[in-house]
């Protein structure tokens, strides 16, 4: 049976997860996640894609990304696993794939999943119990926006920049996100559509409409603390 087509179009955000072949691990130690993110860098501009938030956890990446053309994120992929397998092979004395076959992803085509999503992305780890908060995981985009440290990968996005008027207004509004976790119903929802190639924000039709509007209309950057926990 052939693969279903992958959604994606230009300009609209892309959640993807990267997994490792059999889910065994794709970095072995700090170097590894430092090349790595040397190499998204450099495959993003390369491909036109833009990264709005990431993490790295032991055997998957998930990232946040807006491409300027469809098919724009495969190719950014395929970049970086011939620049990044080839090395990582080489320095750990292995050899065969790394990554499996084929990305999932999900389209985030509204604006209350655009920051569900990126916090979905930045609580991994505090769901894996590798940390306790996210601020305390390195390997992801977190600090960049909760903390304001610079990280040069990160273009930020249209959700984030809703959040204040300022730099430390924002950076408030999007700690005050994470005080609590995200809702089971939510996890279930994120997981689903990007397994299905679906568009986050297209839930199934029984959940897709609420008094005749879509879910995501009644998203707005005043009340988004209230909304997205």
């Amino acid at each position: 049976m052939p693969r279903p087509p992958r959604l994606e179009l230009a300009g609209v955000p892309l959640h993807v997860i990267q997994r490792g072949n059999n889910r065994a691990a794709c970095f072995f130690g700090e170097a590894d996640r430092r090349f790595y993110l040397k190499c998204l860098r450099k495959s993003a501009a390369r491909t036109g894609c833009l990264i709005h938030a990431y993490v790295l956890m032991t055997n998957h990446v998930h990232l946040l990304v807006t491409p300027d053309a469809p098919g724009a994120v495969g190719a950014m992929l395929q970049d970086i696993g011939r620049r990044y397998v080839r090395v990582i092979n080489t320095i750990h004395g292995r050899t065969g794939t790394l990554w499996e076959g084929r990305f999932k992803s999900s389209l985030v085509d509204s604006e209350r999943y655009l920051l569900t999503c990126h916090r979905y992305i930045e609580l991994n780890p505090v769901r894996a119990g590798l940390a306790t908060d996210p601020s305390a995981y390195p390997w992801s985009s977190h600090p960049h926006y909760a903390a304001g440290k610079a990280d040069e990968l990160i273009t930020e996005h249209r959700g984030f920049l809703g959040l204040g008027a300022t730099p430390a207004e924002r950076r408030a509004a999007f700690r005050e996100l994470f005080l609590n976790e995200l809702e089971q119903t939510t996890l279930v929802h994120i997981r689903e559509a990007v397994n299905a190639g679906r568009p986050l924000g297209s839930p199934a039709p029984s959940r897709r409409r609420r008094s005749g509007m879509e879910l995501a209309d009644d998203y707005s950057p005043s009340a988004t603390t209230a909304k997205l926990l």
